[in-house]
Formats: C-alpha cells, sequence, structure tokens
C-alpha cells in the first residue's frame, strides 16, 4: 500500500508536526511504503489561473508539483497536515492544493479519474489550532475536503484540535497523539 503525507506546517517539532510523526508511527513501512512531504522545504510556485492544464492535465509548471503529481496518483492512502492559520490551511498546504487544479481538469473537464486501485483511496486530515472557535476546522475542512474529492478520495477522516498554540502544547491534549496514532492505523489497514 502507497501512503503520503503532506506536512503543511512552517514549524518543524510544532503540534501539526508532532501529530503527522504520531500517526505515521503507527504504519509499518515493511509493509506500507510511506513517502513524506515537507511542504515548507519545497519549491512550489502558486498556481497561475493561466488555463494550461485545461485541455491536457497537466500543469505547465515545471517544479516540485510534478514528484507530488506523480505520488498522488498512485496513492493508496493521503495524509494532509496543517495548523490553522487565519480560519484556513497555511499558505504552503493552500498553494499545494491549488496546484492540484490539474487533477479537477482531468477529473470534471477530460473525465479521467484516477484508478481507484486496490485498496481503495482515502485520507485522513490533522489540524491544529490555537484559536477556541469551531469556523477554523470549517474552513480547513471544506478546503481539504475539495482537495480529496477533486483527487478522488471519496472518504477521510478529521481529527482537529483548538486551543492548540505554543509549540508542543498538543503534548498536554490528553487524547491527541493516541487519537492520532489509532488514526494511522486504521487509514493503514486494507479493509
Amino acid at each position: 500500500m502507497n501512503i503520503i503525507a503532506f506536512h503543511g506546517s512552517p514549524r518543524e517539532g510544532g503540534n501539526t508536526d508532532l501529530l503527522l510523526r504520531e500517526a505515521l508511527k503507527a504504519i509499518d513501512p515493511s509493509t506500507h511504503r510511506v513517502r513524506l512531504f515537507r511542504l515548507n522545504l519545497m519549491d512550489i510556485r502558486p498556481c497561475q489561473n493561466c488555463g494550461g492544464c485545461d485541455v491536457t492535465g497537466e500543469c505547465v509548471i515545471k517544479d516540485g508539483m510534478e514528484e507530488i503529481y506523480r505520488e498522488i496518483r498512485g496513492a493508496d492512502r493521503i495524509i494532509l497536515a496543517s495548523p490553522i492559520f487565519f480560519f484556513g490551511l497555511t499558505a504552503q498546504t493552500k498553494c499545494m492544493l491549488d496546484r492540484c487544479q490539474v487533477f479537477w481538469c482531468e477529473k470534471y473537464l477530460l473525465k479521467r479519474q484516477i484508478p481507484e486501485g486496490l485498496f481503495g483511496r482515502k485520507g485522513l486530515l490533522l489540524l491544529a489550532g490555537g484559536m477556541k472557535k469551531e469556523i477554523g476546522i470549517e474552513c480547513s475542512e471544506a478546503t481539504a475536503k475539495a482537495f480529496f474529492r477533486t483527487i478522488s478520495v471519496p472518504e477521510h477522516t478529521t481529527l482537529s484540535y483548538l486551543g492548540i498554540d505554543a509549540k508542543g502544547a498538543i503534548l498536554e491534549h490528553p487524547t491527541a497523539l493516541k487519537d492520532a496514532y489509532q488514526a494511522g492505523e486504521r487509514l493503514a489497514s486494507p479493509i
């Protein structure tokens, strides 16, 4: 089973990073291929809305997204992890998602979907934010849902934590790391 994870936080060792590490810890690398993308360290230009992918389903920009496109096509499971900034996903995460317009064009204009594969396609969304209002989760979830739907991931689980602001604050949450580990286990299950 191929599993890819997108780390959308600019802060290494932060709350999102800790949640993602815990989810990945539950996945056995001897039976699953796991690929982690640290979006903040990648060369990914923003979508230019040029229409270049409308006819071909391929982006005209050649950068770090080329590797991501290949991995998304072959993935059985996809993890998207982001802190919540101003009620939404981080710029690093959103930049990558916007460039997935190529998959939207493929699916809706060219009528070509990513094959579901032997294990089907499932996702996991991990969110942490300092605010205490649900709107940050709602906005982030809506964006992630559009991404998952566009890349032919029909179902995903969301784990979200509010009031988690200071670096490492997630460690004080009574269930967060256990929740993330168990979500990773469930995600890696072929059923």
